[in-house]
């Protein structure tokens, strides 16, 4: 086995309309030995070509054209099956449902994400080499 330090490092996809929250996760993920890249909307990853690239997405789920759902369905029927991690500034109980129906398992409520983020995105890569 290769020791950690000579793996390539997980390259994380933030897709949130929101540019201070898109900095302040950079910041917070590449802190934590990350590679990241930020995107504005989730028109940017309807490239499967750039989509595939991404270990693990941290998906908005209230976006202008394309809610965050929509995007982690269109991902998933272009087979991409990296995790998706959806975060919400909306406590709407109806989200985690929609999230669940869509195959996401991971639901973070903005604005405590920083405590939780890094966990759940090595959890669900955890998850995701185990299938």
């Amino acid at each position: 086995a290769l020791m950690a330090s000579s793996l390539p490092k997980s390259m994380v996809y933030v897709i949130d309309d929101d540019l201070d929250v898109l900095g302040s996760l950079r910041f917070l993920l590449e802190t934590e030995g990350f590679d990241v890249l930020t995107f504005r909307s989730g028109a940017a990853m309807l490239d499967p070509d750039i989509a595939r690239r991404g270990d693990c997405f941290v998906i908005d789920y209230k976006m202008p054209n394309m809610n965050g759902i929509d995007l982690a369905n269109y991902l998933r029927a272009h087979d991409i099956t990296a995790p998706i991690i959806l975060i919400t500034g909306y406590p709407d109980q109806t989200i985690p449902e929609k999230a669940a129906a869509a195959g996401l398992h991971h639901v973070l409520l903005k604005p405590h994400l920083e405590e939780n983020l890094v966990t759940h995105i090595r959890q669900a890569m955890q998850e995701q080499a185990a299938r």
